[in-house]
């Protein structure tokens, strides 16, 4: 077996004992972040039938997943880093999901560039919730407004993506 499978079986393995001792049935998705590894390291983890990989460059998406998608159709891209704009209509195209929304003209963009291909991108919004100055991210009491722009745009939000600053508990946080 090799190596990143059997990370992969672990992890699952372990999420599994977490959430039962936690008495919750949830199944949550694995983003296997695959940004800057080459596709040879993914491969295995493809065959072994894990579809969601995550990337934070639009560019080495498109050249490491284009013709894999097409024959894989069940493999879901994840665009987890900071989106530009003039990367909108890339992403669009490659990405099944996009994290990192956190702007009105992001936003905009991406609905324009998913309505010109009639294809419906799930997004979430990315809240700056510990108010980090060097983090991407719409300010947390902007949150309500940005889903209501969203959503009367017809993006499809889906969720938020959430970053506690770091060496801090995050509990408070997230609460």
């Amino acid at each position: 077996m090799h190596n990143t499978v059997k990370n992969l079986i672990d992890i699952e393995n372990n999420i599994k004992i977490h959430l039962t001792k936690l008495n919750i049935s949830n199944n949550p998705k694995i983003i296997a972040v695959s940004k800057t590894f080459g596709i040879d390291k993914i491969l295995p983890l493809i065959d072994h039938g894990h579809f969601h990989y995550g990337e934070n460059k639009v560019q080495e998406a498109v050249e490491k997943w284009t013709e894999i998608k097409k024959k894989k159709s069940k493999i879901k891209l994840h665009m987890i880093g900071k989106l530009q704009t003039n990367k909108v209509k890339f992403a669009v195209k490659i990405f099944d999901y996009i994290h990192s929304v956190d702007s009105e003209k992001l936003a905009k963009k991406i609905s324009d560039e998913q309505g010109k291909i009639n294809k419906k991108i799930k997004t979430f919004l990315q809240v700056n919730i510990g108010d980090e100055s060097q983090k991407s991210g719409t300010n947390k009491n902007d949150v309500s407004q940005l889903v209501y722009y969203c959503k009367e745009i017809g993006l499809d939000v889906i969720g938020l993506m959430c970053i506690p600053p770091s060496n801090i508990d995050p509990q408070s946080y997230f609460e």
